[in-house]
């Protein structure tokens, strides 16, 4: 009797764990194809900038907003090998995490430093803020590249690098 119980659970939470893997695996088929399209969407505009901007020879004036876009895609890209790497292994693995944050950091300083050319004069408080943002990022970009090669130097050492 004892038995029957203990084999019913089991089949239980089996049919349960089947159901929520297969659940898993179609949300991730899901996400990845929504991040393939907007990935492929961001790379067509940012040919369409480059085009005109060629066209109208104001590619200089314009390269930070183009290498906004093509870091946009950059972080698409990653997010979706993210994706790919947890539906082919069943494990959710850090090192993707990590150049997407610095890809955003990057992406991040970029956008500020540009946007300080456009600052007036008088907006002081805006310069210090600013400032102070860019430190701060400076400072998470050497520590993401620091988590970066540690976990590198411990993946060619036998640690896989990945959160269960």
């Amino acid at each position: 009797m004892q038995e029957t119980i203990q084999n019913e659970v089991s089949s239980a939470r089996r049919r349960i764990g089947l159901t929520l893997s297969l659940v898993e695996q179609i949300v991730y088929v899901g996400l990845g194809t929504v991040l393939a399209i907007c990935a492929l969407a961001s790379l067509a505009g940012a040919f369409k900038n480059i085009a005109y901007c060629l066209w109208h020879r104001d590619l200089i004036g314009q390269i930070v907003g183009v290498l906004d876009q093509l870091l946009l895609v950059l972080l698409i890209i990653e997010l979706l090998y993210t994706v790919q790497v947890s539906l082919r292994e069943h494990r959710l693995v850090v090192e993707p995490f990590l150049v997407v944050a610095l890809v955003s950091a990057i992406r991040r300083i970029l956008i500020i430093t540009a946007e300080m050319t456009k600052l007036p004069p008088s907006s002081q408080l805006i310069f210090q803020r600013a400032m102070l943002e860019l430190g701060v990022l400076s400072v998470m970009i050497v520590i993401l590249v620091g988590s970066l090669i540690l976990l590198q130097r411990s993946t060619s050492a036998g640690d896989r690098g990945e959160l269960v």
